[in-house]
C-alpha cells in the first residue's frame, strides 16, 4: 500500500510554494485602495486618513459646509484625486491637506500619515490655567481668609465687597428675623 501512490507531501517541488499567496508588504496591504487615477468619497477619505473620528461626523462636515477640496465647497460623495487640496475645518482649527494616495478603509496613524501632504498651519498654544484652588490633602476645609484669597486670585467679587450690589432675598444688617414654631417674627 505504501507502493501505490505518491501523497502530495512526499512530493518536494516548487508547487506547494506557487499555491500560496506571496506575502504583501505591511504598509502596502494595510493601505491597499484605488489604483492610479481612481478616485474615493471626500467623507471616506477623511475618515480614513484620520482627520476625523467618523465617517459620519465627516459627512456632516462636508454637509456643514467645512471641507473644501482644490477651494470648492463639496458634498460627501465628492470624489478625492492625487494630488487635490483637502481644507477641512474641525474642532476649531483649519487643516490643508494635499492627497498623496488614496485610500478607503481606515488604517493606523503611520500609515496615515503618509496619504497626505501636512500644509497647515500650526495649532494655536494652549492656554496655560495656573491651578487656583488646590489645597494640601488633610488641611480641612478652607477657612472665611482662605476663601476670600481664592476669590481674589480667581478675580471673583467676595461676598462682603464695597460696591456689590445686595441680594434681595437676603435681608439687610439689623433686620434679621427669627423663626419659631409658630412662624416668623421680627
Amino acid at each position: 500500500m505504501a507502493s501505490e501512490g505518491v501523497h502530495e507531501s512526499d512530493d518536494v517541488s516548487d508547487e506547494t510554494d506557487d499555491r500560496r499567496p506571496a506575502p504583501e508588504p505591511q504598509g502596502e496591504a494595510v493601505a491597499a485602495g484605488p489604483s492610479n487615477g481612481e478616485s474615493v468619497r471626500v467623507d471616506s477619505w477623511i475618515w480614513s486618513v484620520r482627520l476625523v473620528k467618523t465617517r459620519s461626523m465627516g459627512a456632516a462636515a462636508c454637509k456643514g459646509g467645512h471641507v473644501r477640496v482644490n477651494g470648492e465647497r463639496v458634498k460627501p460623495a465628492h470624489s478625492v484625486r492625487v494630488g487635490d487640496e483637502v481644507r477641512l475645518r474641525h474642532e476649531g482649527r483649519e487643516r490643508i491637506v494635499v492627497v498623496k494616495r488614496v485610500i478607503r478603509k481606515r488604517v493606523g496613524p503611520p500609515v496615515a500619515a503618509e496619504c497626505y501632504v501636512d500644509n497647515s498651519p500650526p495649532p494655536p498654544p494652549r492656554e496655560t490655567v495656573a491651578p487656583a484652588g488646590v489645597r494640601d490633602r488633610g488641611t480641612g476645609r478652607p477657612t472665611k481668609r482662605d476663601r476670600r484669597e481664592l476669590e481674589r486670585l480667581r478675580d471673583l467679587p467676595t461676598s462682603g465687597s464695597p460696591g456689590e450690589t445686595p441680594d434681595p432675598h437676603r435681608p439687610a444688617h439689623g433686620t434679621a428675623r427669627r423663626t419659631t414654631r409658630r412662624g416668623t417674627q421680627r
